[in-house]
């Protein structure tokens, strides 16, 4: 954003030849976001690129010319206040598609924005932009920009919204939906700065884009559940290793029969449990979920001497793992539920076990693809000796 901007005051002007970009090069990066939001189902996104692309239609067609003119004055308000709070609701919401009764709710609420404007704008109604544009605070930066101080505080709000729902989250979706809010208000803020508003627009366009493409490769290569990476990127990892490193292959012990046995919400909080201990592997350990109950570690430039003490504590620790089931008739509330299992123990009390297969690359297993299938052959002699062990 800040190369964007220091293009739009001191970068060359465009050849003749390259001129449409000019005003036609944010509609071609809104319209690229817009169609791989469509694409990868995130209807957040694309709600914000409608906004966003509104808000640059009516600066082309409407705010070339300055923001003073009455009905200028009252579109430029508009999208000050409607495109940052908007931004902020979509990011607050949970994704819930376009095509569904909450899409629709949300574009309704994009078309009474719309519909609104274009009345204030046919009927001369300046009230609006006149309450905006009360001089609360007297500070000459303030009265330097043409940002009225109304508008200024709802981006201000907006901007903490976002920021702070994007650091909870931690969520490419959220940092990007902050970064494109902070692009917009420093669009409008360079509003009668030729090139400003499109450069800037071009760049929030652009950074939900790459929100939307790092997301996706979020899905494809984490694993929702456990937050390991998945199988995907262990096949990456091991593309890119060296000629020394082990493999450990890791499988839940009985994990059908205990589904069977306690429901899969419990083995859910297995999976992540065993997940959390993998997590804590030293020696230089990266773990990942292979498929259903089975892991993977990976060790580069180790060899089985140097790990197998990690491996088997690693064992003993799952083992020695407690899991307290909670009652079937405990209460729905969540502090009736709290107060009740402060004062009694659970009610049963289950563990897990795992078993281990380990291998390394040697003069007969030199590719990751043969030193997989030697920690998975490991893997099912552990089972065969009785599980709960590690084996090579």
């Amino acid at each position: 954003m800040l190369a964007v901007q220091v293009l739009a005051i001191r970068g060359p002007a465009l050849p003749a030849t390259l001129s449409g970009l000019r005003i036609f090069g944010p509609y071609a990066a809104l319209a690229l976001t817009a169609a791989i939001s469509l694409w990868f189902g995130r209807a957040r996104i694309f709600l914000a690129v409608l906004c966003i692309s509104l808000a640059y239609a009516a600066y082309r067609s409407m705010l070339g010319g300055g923001v003073q003119a009455p009905d200028a004055r009252t579109a430029f308000a508009a999208l000050c206040v409607f495109v940052p709070a908007n931004l902020a609701l979509f990011s607050l919401l949970s994704e819930r598609g376009l095509l569904t009764v909450f899409g629709l709710r949300r574009l309704l609420v994009i078309a009474t924005e719309l519909a609104f404007t274009f009345w204030l704008i046919e009927a001369g109604v300046t009230e609006f932009a006149d309450w905006l544009d009360g001089h609360w605070f007297d500070f000459a930066w303030l009265r330097a920009s043409p940002i009225s101080q109304g508008a200024l505080a709802v981006m201000l709000a907006s901007l903490v919204a976002v920021s702070a729902r994007a650091l909870a989250q931690g969520s490419s979706v959220d940092a990007a939906m902050a970064g494109a809010l902070l692009a917009f208000c420093s669009a409008a803020e360079k509003v009668e700065q030729p090139n400003g508003f499109g450069l800037l627009t071009s760049c929030a366009a652009l950074l939900l884009l790459v929100g939307v493409l790092q997301d996706s490769r979020r899905m494809a290569f984490r694993d929702e559940l456990t937050g390991l990476p998945s199988r995907r990127a262990l096949n990456e990892r091991l593309m890119g290793l060296g000629h020394d490193f082990t493999v450990a292959m890791l499988d839940v012990d009985h994990f059908k029969n205990f589904n069977d046995t306690y429901g899969h919400a419990v083995g859910d909080q297995v999976l992540r449990l065993v997940a959390a201990e993998l997590g804590r592997v030293r020696r230089g350990g990266r773990a990942f979920r292979y498929g259903g109950e089975e892991f993977a570690l990976l060790f580069p430039g180790r060899g089985i001497r140097e790990i197998i003490g990690e491996l088997d504590a690693l064992r003993a620790n799952i083992a020695q793992h407690r899991i307290g089931l909670r009652s079937a008739d405990r209460p729905a509330e969540a502090e009736a539920g709290r107060q009740l299992r402060a004062g009694q123990a659970a009610r049963k009390i289950v563990s897990v076990t795992v078993s281990i297969g380990v291998a390394e690359t040697n003069d007969k297993l030199r590719s990751p693809d043969e030193v997989l299938k030697a920690a998975d052959r490991a893997l099912y002699r552990a089972k065969e000796k009785g599980r709960n062990m590690v084996s090579r």
